[in-house]
Order: structure tokens, then sequence, then C-alpha cells
């Protein structure tokens, strides 16, 4: 597969991807600007430290990115609190639903739902108000995921919209939900067939019915994997993930062998969280290999922070030992991305 370079394309997604509280998982390193990072030899790589300290080190990495100026940090810092359900974070997290940035109130307000934190539902019901619609819907899935079922079907009315974002963010919150409705399903579809929705709008669509286990997108999936386009393909490794038969886990073991390497650590980050280790050379090349070193500050941020996913997912002890120098690189996005990957592993 060769790589085409369409950043003019996914600049215009930009706030799209955002808003989708996608970002470290998926869209961060495309959308974000970088720090310099720093390339480490192999003996720089592996620092003996324990388990409890490099715990300790992880959560005060993302207690710090809780607060820190940058929205996009926020984003990342309260996404890996909802993925590795560090419930103990969530009342900061809670804080943030009063954020002036509209991505940071909408990620806050997934995590909220996601860890199901009854004490927030006043604060949620309040979010109903909130003037971005984006926001709105999200309060409507966060009250469904805390006992109010029924608001979904404000979410499934969203889909609708004609705004790109809106649309997006709904078939994101209706996969999430895992409402396996009849109705839900249909809304998907039929938006995923639109002729007017865009490409955000349908891979959103598409990883969405994936995460409701409807395997007749498996051929759409498929279809991303092979795009000429590597973030293309990323969006279609995580679909894959989601939908996790083992026809779509067959074909993330083939993006091993993918041209570009942050490709073959997505589908590596992928096949971890289906319990396969079969991506573990991949990501043992990142350091063997030194495959950071003639790279850019930006592409090595990115590389770099796939490698911390990957890790986090795997867990085996070869790619555990790597996380200590991980956790003190010079990048925000890395550290962050690395104390997921402790939070995982533990």
């Amino acid at each position: 597969m060769k790589y085409k370079n369409n950043n003019d394309k996914r600049q215009k997604t930009m706030y799209t991807k955002l808003l989708a509280a996608c970002a470290l998982t998926t869209y961060a390193m495309l959308c974000f600007g970088c720090q310099e990072t720093v390339v480490y030899t192999k003996t720089e790589w592996l620092a003996p430290v324990s388990p409890n300290s490099l715990a300790q080190e992880a959560s005060q990495i993302i207690r710090t990115a809780l607060a820190d100026p940058d929205p996009a940090i926020r984003v990342n810092a309260i996404e890996v609190v909802a993925i590795s359900k560090r419930i103990n974070l969530i009342p900061k997290v809670r804080y943030l639903l009063k954020d002036d940035f509209v991505p940071v109130r909408f990620a806050a307000v997934l995590a909220v739902g996601d860890l199901e934190y009854y004490l927030a539902a006043q604060s949620l019901t309040a979010l109903l108000q909130d003037n971005n619609e984006n926001v709105r819907i999200a309060a409507f899935y966060a009250l469904g995921k805390i006992g109010s079922p029924d608001t979904f079907e404000q979410i499934r009315k969203a889909i609708t919209s004609p705004d790109q974002t809106v649309r997006a963010n709904a078939a994101l919150l209706l996969g999430k939900s895992g409402d396996n409705s009849p109705l839900t399903r249909q809304a998907l579809w039929w938006t995923l067939r639109r002729q007017d929705s865009g490409d955000m709008v349908r891979f959103q669509t598409a990883e969405a019915i994936a995460m409701l286990g409807d395997e007749r997108i498996y051929p759409k999936l498929w279809s991303m994997l092979i795009s000429a386009y590597a973030d293309d393909r990323v969006m279609g490794i995580k679909a894959m993930g989601a939908l996790g038969t083992l026809q779509a886990k067959d074909s993330l073991i083939t993006m091993l062998d993918d041209d570009i390497v942050e490709v073959r650590l997505a589908a590596a980050e992928q096949l971890g969280m289906l319990k396969d280790t079969a991506g573990e050379p991949v990501v043992l090349d990142v350091f063997s290999k030194n495959l950071a070193a003639k790279l850019d500050p930006q592409s090595r941020e990115r590389l770099n922070v796939r490698t911390a996913l990957a890790i986090g997912r795997i867990g085996t002890p070869s790619l555990t030992r790597y996380l200590p120098t991980l956790l003190k690189d010079e990048s925000k996005m890395v550290r962050i991305a690395a104390a997921m990957a402790v939070f995982n592993t533990q």
C-alpha cells in the first residue's frame, strides 16, 4: 500500500474529529500540533522502575493534563480517565463539564456517562440546555447510560442533522450506547448510505455499526483497510477491532504488514485489545530498529503515541519495560498515551 498525503482533506475535519472524542486512540496525532520529542538510545529506553511508581507517575500525568491550558490535552486526558475507568479522577472530569471549550465539555460528558457517574446527573440535565448541539446530544447519551435509555431517541433524531459534525457525533453515540434496537440500526445504515454524508460521517457510522456487532458492515470496513490514505486505514483498523469477529481479526493481522509503521502499530493495538499478541514484533521493531531516529518531531510524536497505545493493549513484559521512558517523553501527548498504557497493563 502507498501512502498519500491528504492533510488538506483532514484539516477540513479537524474540529469534527476533536468533537468525536476519539482524540487519543485514533485522531489526536492527525489533528493536534506536536512538541519537540527526544530520540532515545537503546540503553536509555530500559530503566527499571517499580509498578507502583509507574502507576503513581501515570496518575500524576493525567491529573496535570486535566488542568492543562491546551484544550486538546484536556480532551485526551479525559478520554484516558474514561477508557481506563479511573473513577478516582472523575470528580476532576466533572469540573470540566463547565469548560469554555465545546470539545472538552463533549469529552467530559461522555466520560461521566461511560463511568455511570450518577452524582453528575444534575449537571448533565443542565447541559441539555447547552448552546452547542453536540454537547446536548452527549448529555442525552450520558443520561441514558445512567438510567434513562429513552434519551437515545433524541440521538437518533440528531443523526438526521444537516450539520456533519452533529451527524458524526450522533453516530458515535449510538454505537457507544449499545442500543441494538431496529430503530438504531436503521438510523445508522440510513446515515451511512446518505449521499450527503461526508467521509468523517461515513467512517464514524461504519465504526458505530461495528460497535453494535452488525457483521454486514465488514465489506465497508475492508474498503477502509485498502484505502490509499494511511489515516483512513487506521480508522478502518479501529472499526475492525470494534467488530471483533474472527474475520475482522484475520483482516487486522494482514495490516501488520502495511507499508506505514503507524498503521502497523494501530493493527497491533487492536489485536492486543482482542487478546492477540501477534503485533508484538511490530512494536519491538520501533525500538530495535530505532524507527524514530530519522523522523521529524511531529512524525516522531505520532509514532511514540501509537507505540505506547499498542504496548498498553498487548501488555507483554518485553514491551512494558519501555513505558518508564515513554512516561518521561517531552511530548505531553506521548506521556498521556504512556499513562494510559500503564493503566491498561495494571
